[in-house]
């Protein structure tokens, strides 16, 4: 559903608005919570790439997010103002992306008989410019958008299972005896990583946005089994890259990813932290019969934390072998 108003003598922009909604059988503070823990968003909502918290307290928030918007990864920062007691979420863009001038909306969560509940998405913007074609490829993207985040929401609220048996996260960190950013570039070149680290059998890497990268590879986890992935990455040097996986094997729903880069008090530290939505009815024919979440948590947490891990420590060997040499080389100019 859309509709416009045009502010009468003015020549500012026309306002649209959208409203989307959907039922969800799934109670409404189940899907409240999913809205309102925004760090869940890459791995739950399709369209999330990454989200970086600039402010956050009490009911309000505000943050940097990076989405993909009718196919490119566009970026905005938002504010957002939480209500529990109405289960309300409304937001608006502070700083949009052109072609977008104005964003801003609202989620609303009203309860239906037997546990149901209706899910209302609302949207009003207007467009840097009033041209029709402008505005109907806003509409399409926000469409298209904001139809994959209601079908996630009931994607996981449906499962039949508590939200954090099937969504989790996890850290594993790696000490650096050179510097950070020489660990960062390791990661950033990605195209290298076929002959680098052991376990990437084949990697295609595409960057027409700076600092925007779309990754192919095929992987050979410990037991021989071969795995393609194709992740759309975001790169910050020196201090991180996160990543949305857009394919993924068949036991996850939904996955993605940050790799930080950081000077800590005890020195230079890499970590690697996965966010993962399992995907419950694929637990027995991937791990067998009789398997629970737990198995599967526990499976995903070794698979993903043991090649995070080698390329941190592959990464860890490029830092220190970038310090040697920055050493040898003081060395020869006081010679």
């Amino acid at each position: 559903m859309t509709a416009t108003t045009r502010p009468a003598g003015t020549a500012r922009p026309t306002t649209h608005r959208t409203e989307h909604t959907r039922i969800v059988s799934a109670p409404a503070q189940v899907l409240y919570d999913l809205v309102a823990d925004a760090t869940r968003w890459p791995a739950i909502f399709g369209p999330s790439v990454h989200l970086v918290h600039l402010e956050r307290g009490g009911r309000g928030e505000r943050f940097e997010i990076w989405a993909l918007v009718n196919g490119e990864v566009a970026n905005w920062v938002s504010r957002r103002v939480l209500d529990p007691e109405r289960r309300y979420v409304s937001f608006r863009q502070e700083r949009s992306h052109p072609p977008v001038a104005a964003m801003g909306g609202g989620w609303l969560f009203r309860e239906l008989p037997g546990g149901r509940t209706e899910v209302v998405l609302r949207h009003r913007f207007a467009a840097t410019d009033d041209d029709p074609a402008t505005v109907e490829g806003l509409l399409r993207g926000l469409d298209r958008n904001s139809a994959e985040e209601l079908a996630a929401l009931a994607r996981v609220a449906e499962l039949g299972h508590p939200v954090e048996d099937v969504v989790f996260s996890f850290t594993d960190r790696v000490p650096l005896e050179g510097p950070a950013e020489a660990a960062y570039d390791f990661v950033n070149r990605a195209d290298l990583w076929a002959e680098r680290l052991p376990h990437v059998a084949r990697v295609e890497l595409t960057e027409t946005v700076p600092g925007v990268q779309e990754l192919r590879m095929d992987t050979v986890t410990a037991d021989g089994s071969a795995h393609s992935t194709r992740s759309v990455r975001v790169c910050r040097a020196p201090e991180w890259i996160a990543y949305k996986q857009l394919a993924m094997p068949r036991l996850l729903s939904g996955h993605s990813g940050l790799w930080t880069f950081t000077e800590g008090p005890d020195g230079p530290v890499a970590s690697a932290t996965h966010t993962v939505v399992l995907n419950p009815a694929a637990v027995a024919e991937v791990l067998g019969e009789g398997s629970t979440l737990a198995d599967a948590r526990n499976h995903i947490r070794d698979a993903l934390g043991r090649n995070s891990l080698a390329t941190m420590s592959h990464a860890a060997s490029h830092a220190a072998s970038r310090a040697a040499d920055r050493a040898a080389d003081r060395a020869a100019d006081r010679a």
